[in-house]
């Protein structure tokens, strides 16, 4: 699997090539979170947000599909005692409805084959009131051409199967049923939007 091979070396593109990015990335999803929430992240990596999470809720939930990602995670946040790991498909979640106060979900719908199927079951185990937190890269320029950077990932395995646009991600969520959501925009190499909204009633 693609991630896992990379797992060792993504908290170089984390840390050092995208760091302006994932730097306003954490403040924006740490500001979210409050002291008695409790979280699922699904699709941590090697716990970038987990790491502004968990200390600021009350119980955090880090999941990702690849174990070694995960592996990674919990080593990079080993200092948070109430973090709890699993590796989880985001497509089909065995958490029951309404499980989470807020569901993260970071830079992963644009990987997606079924993206609509993800944005339900992270509705279905957040709580009625609750928040959704979904930032993804943006991987479509102004003029809407693929960027460098999506070629190139692309090319390396990590089949990108939607292109955003800050505009085009806020009309998905409006077409799925979210006419609440707010995007912020964390800027730099590789810009990541924001996407947060209340969870859809059904």
């Amino acid at each position: 699997m693609f991630w896992d091979n990379v797992a060792g070396v993504y908290d170089v593109f984390v840390n050092v090539i995208n760091r302006k990015t994932h730097q306003k990335l954490k403040r924006i999803v740490s500001s979210l979170i409050e002291p008695d929430d409790t979280v699922l992240e699904c699709a941590c990596g090697t716990g970038l947000l987990s790491a502004v999470i968990a200390p600021k809720c009350r119980q955090l939930t880090a999941t990702d599909f690849s174990e070694k990602m995960l592996k990674r995670a919990e080593k990079n946040c080993r200092s948070f005692y109430n973090i709890t790991y699993a590796q989880a498909d985001i497509t089909a979640l065995s958490f029951e409805d309404g499980s989470f106060d807020k569901v993260v979900a970071a830079n992963v719908i644009h990987l997606l084959d079924n993206p609509m199927t993800a944005l339900r079951e992270l509705n279905r185990v957040c709580k009625d009131g609750g928040m959704l937190i979904i930032p993804t890269y943006m991987n479509k320029d102004d003029q809407g051409k693929t960027s460098g950077f999506a070629g190139a990932a692309g090319k390396a395995g990590a089949d990108f199967k939607w292109q955003f646009t800050v505009e085009s991600y806020r009309q998905f969520f409006l077409d799925a049923g979210y006419p609440d959501v707010k995007i912020s925009l964390a800027d730099g190499r590789i810009p990541c939007a924001v996407a947060v909204m209340r969870k859809a009633l059904t």
